[in-house]
Protein backbone atom coordinates (compact mmCIF):
# COMPACT_ATOMS: atom_id res chain seq x y z
CA UNK A 1 0.00 0.00 0.00
CA UNK A 2 3.03 2.51 0.70
CA UNK A 3 4.77 1.64 -2.39
CA UNK A 4 1.97 2.21 -4.22
CA UNK A 5 1.54 5.73 -2.79
CA UNK A 6 4.84 6.61 -2.75
CA UNK A 7 4.80 5.13 -6.64
CA UNK A 8 1.56 7.64 -7.52
CA UNK A 9 3.26 10.51 -5.30
CA UNK A 10 6.29 10.59 -7.42
CA UNK A 11 4.53 10.48 -10.97
CA UNK A 12 2.60 12.99 -10.01
CA UNK A 13 5.62 14.99 -8.73
CA UNK A 14 7.19 14.20 -12.29
CA UNK A 15 3.92 14.76 -14.46
CA UNK A 16 3.80 18.82 -11.94
CA UNK A 17 7.89 19.69 -12.90
CA UNK A 18 7.50 18.10 -16.21
CA UNK A 19 4.72 20.38 -17.17
CA UNK A 20 7.39 23.68 -16.06
CA UNK A 21 8.04 24.05 -19.90
CA UNK A 22 4.73 25.20 -20.11
CA UNK A 23 3.71 28.76 -19.93
CA UNK A 24 0.45 28.47 -17.72
CA UNK A 25 2.75 26.05 -14.99
CA UNK A 26 2.10 26.95 -11.88
CA UNK A 27 5.28 25.44 -10.64
CA UNK A 28 7.26 27.47 -13.12
CA UNK A 29 5.65 30.57 -12.19
CA UNK A 30 6.83 30.27 -8.63
CA UNK A 31 9.99 28.72 -9.97
CA UNK A 32 10.09 32.43 -11.74
CA UNK A 33 8.81 34.30 -8.61
CA UNK A 34 11.22 32.47 -6.63
CA UNK A 35 14.20 33.69 -8.75
CA UNK A 36 15.07 30.46 -10.32
CA UNK A 37 13.18 30.72 -13.46
CA UNK A 38 14.59 32.82 -16.63
CA UNK A 39 13.84 36.76 -16.11
CA UNK A 40 11.16 38.28 -18.01
CA UNK A 41 13.08 40.18 -20.99
CA UNK A 42 11.58 43.27 -22.61
CA UNK A 43 11.50 43.86 -26.22
CA UNK A 44 14.89 46.45 -27.57
CA UNK A 45 13.73 49.50 -28.63
CA UNK A 46 13.52 48.83 -31.96
CA UNK A 47 11.44 46.01 -31.87
CA UNK A 48 9.04 47.77 -29.66
CA UNK A 49 9.01 50.87 -32.12
CA UNK A 50 8.57 48.31 -35.48
CA UNK A 51 5.19 47.12 -33.48
CA UNK A 52 1.79 48.34 -34.31
CA UNK A 53 0.92 51.11 -31.33
CA UNK A 54 -2.89 49.35 -31.86
CA UNK A 55 -4.23 45.74 -31.32
CA UNK A 56 -3.06 43.34 -34.37
CA UNK A 57 -6.15 43.24 -37.26
CA UNK A 58 -5.77 40.02 -39.13
CA UNK A 59 -7.70 39.56 -42.21
CA UNK A 60 -10.85 37.51 -42.42
CA UNK A 61 -10.72 34.15 -43.93
CA UNK A 62 -11.47 34.77 -47.63
CA UNK A 63 -10.64 37.76 -48.15
CA UNK A 64 -7.60 38.89 -50.40
CA UNK A 65 -5.08 41.30 -49.25
CA UNK A 66 -5.32 44.65 -51.19
CA UNK A 67 -3.56 44.81 -54.48
CA UNK A 68 -0.03 46.77 -54.31
CA UNK A 69 1.47 48.52 -57.31
CA UNK A 70 3.58 46.66 -59.36
CA UNK A 71 7.15 48.15 -60.49
CA UNK A 72 8.14 47.05 -64.16
CA UNK A 73 12.03 46.92 -64.35
CA UNK A 74 13.05 49.07 -67.31
CA UNK A 75 14.35 47.31 -70.02
CA UNK A 76 18.11 48.54 -68.95
CA UNK A 77 17.65 46.51 -66.06
CA UNK A 78 16.28 43.68 -67.71
CA UNK A 79 18.96 43.48 -69.83
CA UNK A 80 21.64 43.89 -66.77
CA UNK A 81 20.01 41.43 -64.84
CA UNK A 82 19.66 38.48 -67.26
CA UNK A 83 23.46 39.27 -68.12
CA UNK A 84 24.00 38.60 -64.40
CA UNK A 85 21.91 35.07 -64.38
CA UNK A 86 23.96 33.87 -67.40
CA UNK A 87 27.56 34.84 -65.93
CA UNK A 88 26.16 33.09 -62.78
CA UNK A 89 25.06 29.66 -64.89
CA UNK A 90 28.25 29.60 -66.80
CA UNK A 91 30.10 29.94 -63.50
CA UNK A 92 27.76 27.28 -61.71
CA UNK A 93 29.12 24.94 -65.08
CA UNK A 94 32.38 25.60 -65.29
CA UNK A 95 32.56 24.42 -60.84
CA UNK A 96 30.76 21.24 -61.79
CA UNK A 97 32.97 20.44 -64.80
CA UNK A 98 35.67 21.04 -62.50
CA UNK A 99 34.48 18.92 -59.43
CA UNK A 100 33.28 16.25 -62.06
CA UNK A 101 36.73 15.91 -63.29
CA UNK A 102 38.04 16.02 -60.37
CA UNK A 103 35.80 13.32 -58.81
CA UNK A 104 36.81 11.05 -62.17
CA UNK A 105 40.71 11.52 -61.59
CA UNK A 106 40.89 10.10 -57.89
CA UNK A 107 40.24 6.54 -57.47
CA UNK A 108 38.44 5.27 -54.37
CA UNK A 109 40.11 2.87 -51.81
CA UNK A 110 39.76 -0.62 -52.21
CA UNK A 111 38.23 -2.26 -49.10
CA UNK A 112 40.90 -3.95 -47.40
CA UNK A 113 40.76 -7.67 -47.61
CA UNK A 114 39.32 -10.41 -45.47
CA UNK A 115 41.57 -11.97 -43.29
CA UNK A 116 40.60 -15.90 -43.73
CA UNK A 117 39.09 -17.52 -40.64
Amino acid sequence: MFRRLLGTLALCAAAATGACSSDLSPIKTLAVEAGYGPKAVAAPDFVANSRPKGGTEFMPVGVSAPARPVRAKSAESQKALEAELEGARGRNESRGRAAESAGKATKPASAPAQPAQ
